[in-house]
């Protein structure tokens, strides 16, 4: 090999390393809520925190969060919010649960297909109940005994209100505005004191409150109709724009699919098969 040859190679390989080397001092940053289980928390027990770990582990990066409520707003002051206002850099590039094609972010694959569920205390005289419809067709002193949970916002409502049963509906708010309880602990909770008896709630907040007396529910899946609608694909979402950090994220779900569905299925999350992904403007 010639000198000048050699140089070159040399000079390539530093290049490498000097490459790599940036790249691991580099951070996974994503928003989070910090207190949103079974999804995410300052703890880190979540399961979108196990998701943003592996991840980053095949990146060689650290994790780091920026912390906010999910709340109306929470894109807008997380991944399209900047440090301070002389600052171009971003407090995160992330958000690892987003509906897909969610209209405030770019979004990644999908890495999951989950639906509403009903889910019911057992030992409270609705251990006979196999499918939600049957619901409907209680006797009416059965029904008027009824004690289910109902929001202000999703399926759940307008499925009660289809069925004639929005009389025995117990209103709760989606976003709770208490910052030592999310939806899914608040639910528990009412579900354990017996303020209510059942719930329509979404599959991966379903699971947390299985996983926290397992022996004390059952779920009865949401079949989708044409009217109505219970099953979803979640995403990841990125600032509009960022096309090689989603480019990086599909390579990451496509790659550890399996492994994903192991860390989701930890956490009693309902899952159903991924529909072919929708071509949306953004995937250009």
């Amino acid at each position: 090999m010639s000198a000048p040859h050699l140089t070159k190679s040399l000079f390539a390989t530093l290049l490498f390393f000097l490459a790599l080397s940036s790249h691991a001092t580099e951070k996974f940053r994503v928003c989070a809520d910090p207190l949103n289980p079974p999804y995410s928390s300052k703890k880190q027990d979540g399961y979108e925190n196990k998701i943003a770990e592996l991840f980053a582990k095949q990146l060689g990066q650290e994790v780091e969060y920026y912390w906010f409520p999910q709340r109306i707003g929470f894109v807008r002051n997380t991944l399209k919010a900047t440090i301070n206002e002389q600052s171009e850099q971003f407090k995160c590039d992330v958000i690892i649960g987003v509906p897909a094609g969610f209209d405030f972010t770019a979004t990644t694959n999908s890495y999951y297909h989950s639906t509403y569920v009903l889910l019911i205390a057992k030992e409270r005289g609705w251990n006979n109940i196999t499918i939600p419809e049957q619901l409907r067709s209680l006797p009416l002193a059965k029904q008027d005994s009824l004690k289910i949970a109902m929001f202000d916002r999703g399926p759940g409502t307008a499925w009660l209100q289809q069925s004639g049963l929005l009389e025995q509906g117990v209103p709760y708010q989606t976003m709770t505005g208490d910052d030592k309880n999310n939806t899914a602990m608040m639910i528990e909770k009412e579900l354990q004191v017996g303020n209510i008896d059942m719930v329509i709630i979404w599959g991966p907040m379903a699971g947390y409150i299985l996983s926290q007396n397992p022996n004390d529910y059952f779920i009865l899946p949401m079949k989708s109709t044409l009217a109505m609608k219970f099953d979803y694909s979640m995403a990841m979402g990125v600032r509009y724009g960022d096309n090689a950090r989603k480019a990086q994220l599909n390579e990451l779900i496509s790659k550890n699919q399996q492994e994903i569905n192991k860390i989701l299925e930890s956490y009693h999350v309902p899952l159903l098969p991924i529909p072919a992904k929708k071509v949306r403007k953004d995937d250009d």
